[in-house]
């Protein structure tokens, strides 16, 4: 299974954050599933292992990263002279389908993976159907001519434009394009991910 198909809010609520966007569900419920989920007593506290692994599963389920990819950025911001957590979570803002995602042009990361696959997106003028592409500072990504009329794409754009306050990112509504400005700073990306717990799982 290349994607995780089960039930979206029951995993954000196991892993306690909205990993899949806004959920009614989760917002009623944020607490454990489960029979004894929402129990108060004690709790026997969480190792050290858990509070990385669980990091790590809330990075993999934000951003929708299968195993071997997102070890390969983690080597790769490893190898890199930043802060190795600060730079795996740029890459992983740098992904394609996050920038769609990012500008507004989509209203959840799932969506916006579909919108590359099915070659709505194009990057600098060319069409591009790889979500997990890594775009640098100056990337140009556009809606293609024909699919700027989508139904989908026009509403998410007039109704999601604080989604596309970032600082790293400029968007032309009247074109449908928008430009990645520059790697984000760990303090304009909102996710509540500790990616220094995700080093330390990695490290061992």
């Amino acid at each position: 299974m290349a994607r995780y198909t089960g039930p979206k809010a029951k995993k954000a609520r196991a892993l306690g954050e909205p990993i899949f966007g806004y959920s009614r569900a989760f917002e009623k419920k944020k607490y454990k599933p489960g029979q004894h989920g929402n129990t108060r007593g004690k709790r026997r506290q969480p190792s050290d292992y858990k509070l990385q692994l669980t990091q790590k599963q809330i990075a993999k389920f934000t951003y929708g990263v299968l195993e071997r990819q997102f070890r390969n950025l983690f080597e790769k911001a490893q190898a890199s002279r930043g802060i190795t957590g600060e730079v795996l979570l740029q890459l992983l803002e740098a992904r394609l389908d996050n920038v769609v995602f990012r500008l507004g042009l989509a209203p959840t990361r799932r969506a916006a993976r579909q919108l590359v696959s099915h070659r709505h997106i194009m990057v600098n003028g060319r069409l591009n159907n790889v979500p997990s592409t890594q775009l640098r500072p100056g990337d140009v990504v556009s809606v293609r001519g024909k699919s700027q009329g989508m139904d989908v794409i026009r509403d998410t754009v007039n109704g999601k434009s604080e989604v596309r306050n970032f600082g790293w990112l400029s968007f032309q509504q009247d074109k449908m394009e928008g430009t990645f400005l520059a790697y984000p700073e760990r303090d304009n990306i909102p996710e509540k991910i500790n990616a220094q717990l995700i080093v330390e799982l990695y490290s061992k």
